[in-house]
């Protein structure tokens, strides 16, 4: 049977995910900060709206629109600075919280779509992303297999398999966290605590804006 990829790249590409995604950056804190305080329906609400906007540089990518952030700067400029000032107001909108309710668990606010909604424009407006299908997953195509956009595919699609997975785990990790600090803290506490990772999240997109700057 042929294959579509070549086999040999399979260990080395499911190592570079894995690394990808545990890295620190503006999905993982706002996951770890959604599930601590708003619970795990919260926050797989987000993981499905992140995980949509993965699928959109995918197709970009497959279709070689992603290639037009290398060419031309004022795009990528832009995504660059959208995505650090909406990263800003929702680390103010974990700054102000939802109200407790009498259990002390923050409830969450607004709608399960809502969620899903800010979680793919978090990613959407993630230049590191994009930037993502345009640098590395080329790197692991080869000639004499399938089509570029048919590897292309594959590849990406098992990265999406991969980050649903671990954010998975980042909100279960999270959310239990949360249980816990609720059980054993006052609401004043736990207010301390959210506010520490709006911080998180605000620091990430400083941390954004300078990793991502071209000279």
């Amino acid at each position: 049977m042929a294959w579509p990829i070549d086999p040999a790249v399979v260990p080395a590409f499911l190592a570079a995910m894995v690394l990808v995604e545990l890295t620190p950056g503006p999905n993982m804190a706002y996951l770890a900060a959604l599930s601590a305080d708003r619970g795990r329906l919260s926050g797989f609400a987000a993981v499905l709206g992140i995980t949509a906007g993965l699928a959109v540089y995918l197709v970009a990518s497959v279709i070689g629109l992603t290639e037009l952030l290398l060419v031309w700067r004022p795009a990528y400029e832009i995504l660059r600075w959208a995505g650090v000032l909406y990263l800003l107001w929702l680390a103010w909108e974990a700054w102000r919280g939802a109200d407790p309710a009498p259990d002390g668990v923050a409830r969450p606010n607004g709608s399960v779509m809502s969620l899903v909604r800010r979680g793919f424009l978090a990613n959407v407006l993630n230049p590191k992303a994009a930037l993502f299908y345009v640098t590395l997953l080329p790197g692991f195509i080869r000639p004499g297999f399938a089509s570029e956009p048919v590897q292309a595919g594959l590849f990406g699609t098992a990265h999406l398999l991969i980050s649903l997975a671990l954010h998975s785990l980042i909100v279960l990790g999270a959310a239990g966290a949360g249980q816990v600090i609720a059980a054993f803290a006052p609401g004043s506490q736990l207010t301390r605590v959210r506010r520490g990772l709006a911080i998180g999240i605000a620091l990430v997109a400083v941390w954004l804006a300078w990793q991502t700057r071209r000279g």
